[in-house]
């Protein structure tokens, strides 16, 4: 009688050890009883029904998708190798374990091939300069296709292109030509402003004499100042015409 006792005991002790489950905060286990999907529940403790309940633990937090090197062909015809980063997380438990086999897996490859057919439609230049919006349209395409799953995908970012050492030359000349492009249309502003400014003072000049014989005497300042064993004074030609004169008379 003791012995049927003690074998009671450990069976009733053995069905609460297999029933009990604990799923911690970010967790959800997604429950099936007899097959049927009876749905996600968590965070805490719960009892299941030994051989006829079965449990599948999904994790909440977000997950970083290493998305390997992509050998794609840009629209102007550049070969690169491009490798992204993906940050996702799961929001329906239950829809990631019934409607794809391992969502992460199924998450990565739509990355791949999503990937590939973006920048795929997009010029060299766009990829280099215009990395966040691409970031956004591989996040906005990569999250529509696995919403289905229960997966949100948060962000997407280019990590790194590689392009072949002939084509990064040419980028590199294609630079040095623009700064170069660039320097000669800042000259060419500078001598206009000049040359404006120069015209604007002959007109002052030309207006008021007596601002001719400032700048004169401005000019022999200058040139005092000067540490030179030769100096020569500029003459005003008027001052000839006078001399002219009184030879006349």
């Amino acid at each position: 009688m003791a012995v049927t006792i003690g074998a009671i005991v450990v069976l009733v002790v053995l069905f609460f050890l297999n029933a009990i489950r604990i799923v911690r905060e970010y967790e959800r286990g997604v429950i099936f009883r007899l097959g049927r999907l009876v749905g996600a529940k968590g965070p805490g403790i719960f009892l299941l029904i030994p051989i006829v309940d079965k449990m599948v633990k999904v994790s909440l937090r977000t997950v970083t998708l290493d998305v390997p090197p992509q050998e794609v062909i840009t629209k102007d015809n550049v070969s690169t190798l491009v490798n992204a980063v993906l940050f996702f997380r799961v929001v329906d438990p239950s829809a990631a374990v019934v409607e794809v086999q391992n969502y992460v897996e199924a998450t990565r490859q739509i990355a791949m091939t999503t990937l590939r057919s973006v920048l795929g439609g997009v010029e060299l230049d766009q990829v280099l300069a215009e990395r966040e919006k691409i970031n956004m349209k591989l996040q906005e395409i990569i999250d529509e296709q696995t919403d289905p799953w229960g997966i949100k995908v948060k962000t997407v970012e280019i990590k790194d292109v590689k392009i072949p050492q002939d084509m990064q030359r040419a980028i590199a000349r294609q630079a040095e030509a623009e700064r170069e492009r660039r320097a000669k249309i800042i000259n060419a502003e500078g001598e206009l402003q000049a040359a404006t400014k120069l015209s604007e003072a002959a007109a002052i000049i030309a207006k008021n004499p007596a601002a001719l014989q400032l700048r004169y005497l401005q000019t022999l300042v200058d040139i005092s100042s000067e540490n030179s064993s030769t100096v020569v004074f500029p003459i005003p030609i008027d001052i000839f015409r006078f001399f002219q004169k009184k030879e006349s008379e």
